[in-house]
């Protein structure tokens, strides 16, 4: 890999790495079928299968290495089975033969067990290792993690034989699919992460690689082909013959990079989630050979290539159209919306953990490293809002012309909305969802404001208070369902010309203020990292009051969220994977290191925006003062 451009690696990758599929053959070739599958070669290693696992209660997650599984073959057909414990103690103190992982509170010392000199010893040393420290007693599953569980393994679909991700929804009573008989990369993430924290990997790596085959490796000028490095919206699988004369058939993974969705918009936020994504399932298993491979690097450039492209704009954070992300249609977010860099910002700290370093990745990891700190100083100084930048803002002069200006942005007090003066608590604050020249949008987007959060894209100090304000604004943003996409909701005049008289985006309803139970995994994470778990606590059990009786819905409508959305899809497979997701972290709070960033004080200490002397200096320590 060493001096090779992206694109000699996604040649390498392409000539490595085939599409697997899956050939259903007439009876007249089954006989030579089966010949030939005797002696192929799979594409990915096996894993346990995920759908064999009975359901269980709490279980921290790890993998059975080879060589325990030989000293179980070793012990003759008539040997009882060996008894694999779920709780990490057993692990630790020798009761289970060999492990490739373990993970599990800090509580627990991690120690390599001595050889065993004899049955005698081991048995008394056992002994009082359980008169000691006696294992807790497990936490018996509610009745609606149960059904949970059993919905979300019924949305699991296979591809040649193996499980590659989930539906977005399964719901039996509707007839009109649409693409929610689809694989989307946004909305697997919490189902990849209850199997991952579950300890059922293979179905996340599955999906990990064929998603990476789906992947735009083709430089393209046409303007309906999607741009290399491009990660598709969603697939599906499809079964096609092989012939005229269908006596043989095939599957093959059908991507969707947004030429059929709603407004023919390519996702942003899919490479993004990709990336995140991987980072969490090789923290979990420790499979470095998975993030090492050719493929999984080129992807991983390829992404990135594509988001720091150059381009005309001036600013470090990522422009993107309107509907790019989970807020999918037409609602006001066009240029540089919150959600997208928060996204970015996660994205650009996991690749950097998981590029390996060589002639080929340096310049790129230089690039990373400038736009991570161009990015966090820009949100945290020109995002933010509470009471004090409010009266800012208020006072703020126009049309201002130096380097040295206050309003940068030539921001008009007059944008400052009536909804937001008597909104506003006096503690607490939140980052704006979108800010271009002459326009700043005040709403309140949760799924940004979290992740920055959980990204470390906040200081410390700003992470508090959003927090502050969510508990604040208890009743405007969670009340009778967790969580408000974004508040308040665009009525009126203002509703008809920004969406466009969306009939699905009414006020109160779907992306306009409609309530996504899937967000509260998100706003869990948010909580643990900041040492609020209460919090969590507290809206989680007002979401497991009413999700199950009201099947598991897409999303509420109404300001309070009192209404199931009046097009919401029932047994919605994130909302589902978003509440077991919620209940393992709060379980497991030492998990959700897997997908957050501490504060790297380093990128605050070197400025990228290459200011000259000529040029005052930025005002990057102003913004490293509210770190503390």
């Amino acid at each position: 890999m060493n001096g090779q451009t992206p694109m000699g690696l996604a040649a390498a990758a392409a000539a490595a790495v085939r599409p697997c599929r899956r050939r259903f053959l007439s009876s007249a070739s089954t006989a030579a079928s089966k010949t030939a599958t005797g002696t192929a070669t799979p594409l990915f290693p096996r894993l346990p299968h995920p759908l064999h696992h009975p359901p269980c209660g709490r279980r921290l997650p790890f993998l059975v290495s080879a060589a325990s599984q030989s000293q179980a073959s070793q012990t003759g057909p008539d040997a009882p089975p060996i008894h694999i414990p779920s709780d990490p103690r057993a692990a630790v103190s020798g009761n289970l033969p060999f492990f490739d992982r373990v993970l599990f509170p800090d509580s627990f010392p991690l120690e390599t067990p001595p050889a065993k000199e004899d049955e005698d010893a081991a048995a008394s040393a056992a002994q009082a290792d359980e008169a000691v420290a006696p294992a807790p007693p497990m936490r018996e599953e509610s009745e609606t993690e149960r059904e949970a569980w059993r919905l979300l393994r019924r949305a699991v679909v296979s591809y040649c034989g193996e499980p590659v991700g989930t539906v977005a929804a399964e719901d039996p009573e509707c007839t009109e699919t649409l693409n929610y008989d689809q694989v989307f990369i946004r909305d697997f993430v919490p189902s990849a992460l209850a199997f991952l924290m579950r300890g059922e990997t293979e179905i996340v790596r599955n999906f990990l690689l064929h998603t990476l085959q789906l992947q735009s490796w083709e430089k393209t000028v046409d303007c309906y082909s999607p741009g290399q490095g491009l990660m598709p919206a969603s697939f599906k699988i499809r079964t096609v013959p092989l012939d005229e004369n269908n006596e043989g058939f095939e599957e093959v993974l059908d991507p969707d990079f947004g030429e059929a969705a709603i407004g023919r918009v390519a996702p942003v936020d899919s490479g993004l989630w990709w990336i995140i994504l991987l980072r969490a399932y090789c923290k979990i298993t420790g499979d470095n050979d998975l993030l090492e491979r050719v493929d999984v690097q080129t992807g991983i450039q390829l992404i990135l290539s594509l988001c720091l492209s150059d381009g005309f704009d001036m600013f470090p954070t990522l422009l993107v159209t309107d509907g790019s992300c989970m807020i999918d249609r037409r609602m006001g977010i066009h240029g540089h919306p919150l959600e997208i860099q928060a996204l970015f910002y996660s994205a650009l700290r996991c690749s950097r953990e998981m590029l390996v370093v060589n002639d080929g990745s340096k310049n790129l990891i230089r690039a990373i490293n400038n736009r991570l700190s161009a990015l966090s100083f820009h949100i945290r100084e020109y995002y933010w809002v509470d009471m004090k930048k409010i009266n800012e803002i208020y006072r703020y002069k126009t049309e201002e012309y130096s380097h040295d200006a206050t309003n940068k942005f030539n921001i008009y007090p007059e944008q400052i909305p009536s909804w937001l003066v008597d909104w506003i608590p006096e503690k607490g604050g939140y980052l704006i969802g979108n800010l271009q020249p002459a326009h700043m949008d005040f709403r309140f987007f949760s799924l940004g404001n979290l992740w920055a959060i959980a990204s470390s894209l906040t200081t410390p100090k700003q992470a508090e208070g959003i927090l502050s304000l969510i508990e604040e604004k208890w009743d405007d943003l969670v009340a009778n369902m967790p969580l408000k996409i974004c508040y308040p909701a665009m009525e009126d005049d203002e509703w008809r010309i920004i969406t466009g008289s969306d009939p699905k985006n009414t006020p109160w309803s779907y992306h306009n203020g409609g309530s996504w139970p899937t967000l509260l995994w998100q706003f869990t994470l948010a909580c643990i990292k900041m040492g609020r778990p209460e919090l969590a606590r507290r809206a989680i059990a007002v979401a497991e009051e009413k999700l199950s009786d009201d099947k598991w819905p897409e999303y509420y409508d109404t300001r309070s969220g009192r209404f199931i959305g009046k097009q919401s899809r029932s047994y919605q497979t994130w909302t589902i994977a978003g509440f077991l997701t919620s209940k393992m972290l709060l379980e497991n709070p030492e998990l959700a290191s897997i997908l957050t960033c501490d504060e790297d004080l380093e990128l605050l200490e070197c400025c990228a925006c290459c200011l000259s002397k000529k040029r005052t200096r930025c005002s990057r320590r102003a913004t490293k003062s509210h770190a503390g």
